[in-house]
């Protein structure tokens, strides 16, 4: 199994550029988000008010691309594609953003469910998009988060079908991973969360959901995204949805006991 390191290092020379689920499954893996130094207190508050969809796992101070938390890492290279915004649309998508980064810009490293699949797996619980190669499915929903600033948005959902006799346990297993989702946000019936057709989610790609199994629902990172685009800045930068930052922190010593 490789490394992180080598993860970042195939990331970075552009031999692996496909979503980064199922990949070093021990080890977090984050969202990213870089703005401008004048939007940071905002959209760090907006993370605080919102610590399921928006957990922070690392803020680097602004011009610093070397995070604490994957030594040697360069978040300017070691993400499979990013996407550039410019005033809350998308400009460009790449996968070297150092041209574009600049001595003013703070990077968020936030917490994401690809962190706790593992896990699931570990116990027994399929995990779908893992199983047919695909990025997992990610929906809007119709709950609002806590605003902050300039920044607000709907919660966006990942779903993962889980086996009806297996529900408990996965709401059990993710919920010591508070700092990276944690416990699911909703169960069961996706018209709840405003979800119209799950064959079609607004982010990822459509899973199979067997006869006996249940749609499980947890936060998810793509949130900030869309708490960015709300505020319209000038330029940022975000990883495109399933394409992740991985860390050298092992999931394990993000679980709560």
């Amino acid at each position: 199994m490789k490394s992180p390191a080598e993860i970042r290092r195939q990331i970075r020379e552009g031999i692996w550029t496909a979503p980064t689920t199922g990949l070093a499954p021990a080890y977090a893996q984050a969202n990213l988000v870089i703005l401008d130094r004048r939007y940071a207190f905002d959209f760090l508050l907006f993370c605080v008010r919102n610590p399921k969809p928006c957990p922070v796992l690392e803020v680097l101070e602004p011009g610093m691309f070397e995070p604490r938390v994957a030594e040697k890492a360069d978040i300017r290279k070691d993400i499979p594609l990013y996407r550039i915004w410019e005033n809350g649309r998308t400009h460009q998508e790449r996968t070297d953003i150092s041209t574009v980064f600049n001595a003013d810009m703070v990077s968020f490293l936030l917490g994401c469910s690809f962190s706790f699949e593992g896990a699931l797996i570990g116990a027994g619980i399929p995990v779908r998009n893992i199983e047919e190669g695909k990025n997992v499915s990610m929906y809007v929903t119709n709950r609002r988060c806590e605003p902050a600033g300039p920044f607000s948005a709907p919660l966006v959902v990942s779903m993962r079908p889980v086996p009806h006799e297996m529900v408990s346990r996965a709401v059990q297993i993710t919920s010591r991973y508070a700092s990276v989702h944690g416990a699911p946000v909703h169960i069961g019936d996706e018209r709840v969360l405003g979800i119209t057709d799950l064959s079609k989610p607004d982010f990822g790609d459509p899973v199979t959901i067997k006869d006996g199994e249940t749609p499980v629902y947890w936060a998810c990172g793509v949130t900030s995204t869309l708490a960015v685009l709300s505020a319209k800045p000038s330029l940022c930068i975000t990883h495109a949805p399933g394409y992740m930052f991985i860390t050298d922190v092992l999931n394990e010593q993000l679980a709560v006991i």
